[in-house]
């Protein structure tokens, strides 16, 4: 009971800060303040009512156009809210999973996994994070340093905090810092190879296809997830960008224009997202999957 109810109350609380997020989407590319003045139709200026502002229920009941002007909201709204609760949903529906097992592995006199709060709350803004920027990315080709710097910071922070928490202060303290050495190296590895890529693209096409925003993008995903989890997550947007641009190729529409389909952008930063959010899911699973694939 208490697994679907913790469930129930992270899906809707990941609505709330979904139509959060979607304030910033909205406003954050034009300049305007987060804060001021309150929600209103960015196409007639008229202030909504506050049942207009239900996450995801309110798109629904106005049929994604303005009541005023009628005119199109856009999918990006009701998406963005949707996608942040299933995440934290799912996210918490695992973790409830995990502390019932842990629960019976305790009664049964079993070491068991501790399940943390702080591991939690960070796991819950890395994702909330992770789609503002692939949103953000897929509408204006754009990933601010806003979003990305202090992203970093908090990643290192938590994961300072993290290994703190499972260390033994006296004991482990060369090996705490040896790990947390490694850590930062893996930040740098993750930012150069984007760099590397970057240089090795102009040197052939002389003129930039990867921006910086994506090196500091991976930055980020190793300083949250670590080196082999953010090596797994640029691997899955590689392979997702390039199923897209083979997809945009066979349209029609592409192949009447294939010069300018040539010339066209994808959005790394959008693809590396999502890579970051299956590997933060499920990344343990999915290395170990290759590894025994592999033979090692």
């Amino acid at each position: 009971m208490m697994s679907i109810l913790s469930t129930i109350f992270a899906g809707l609380l990941g609505l709330a800060f979904g139509s959060f997020l979607n304030v910033c989407l909205s406003r954050w590319p034009a300049g305007e303040s987060v804060v001021q003045p309150r929600s209103h139709c960015r196409h007639c200026g008229r202030t909504l009512a506050w049942w207009e502002n239900v996450p995801l229920i309110s798109w629904l009941a106005l049929g994604g156009r303005c009541r005023t002007c009628k005119s199109w909201i856009g999918w990006r709204y009701p998406l963005v809210e949707f996608s942040v609760a299933a995440l934290w949903a799912y996210i918490l529906w695992q973790v409830s999973k995990q502390f019932h097992v842990s629960e019976i592995a305790n009664q049964l006199g079993i070491i068991s996994p501790h399940i943390g709060f702080i591991p939690l709350i960070g796991t819950l803004f890395f994702i909330w994070l992770l789609v503002g920027i692939a949103v953000l990315d897929a509408e204006h080709f754009w990933i601010a340093d806003a979003a990305t710097l202090p992203g970093i910071v908090l990643g290192i922070a938590f994961s300072v905090l993290s290994e703190s928490l499972s260390q033994t202060p006296l004991l482990e303290q060369s090996e705490f810092w040896i790990q947390m050495g490694e850590h930062l190296l893996g930040i740098l590895a993750a930012a150069g190879l984007i760099l590397l890529i970057r240089w090795l693209y102009w040197l052939v096409r002389r003129r930039e296809g990867i921006g910086l925003g994506d090196a500091k993008l991976m930055a980020l995903l190793a300083a949250w997830l670590g080196l082999p989890q953010a090596l797994l997550a640029f691997g899955i947007g590689i392979v997702l960008g390039t199923l897209t641009g083979v997809v945009l190729l066979v349209l029609p529409s592409a192949r009447r224009d294939s010069e300018s389909w040539a010339a066209s952008k994808l959005p790394l930063g959008t693809f590396l997202c999502i890579g970051g959010i299956a590997s933060s899911l499920w990344g343990s699973q999915l290395l170990n999957m290759y590894e025994r694939l592999a033979g090692f």
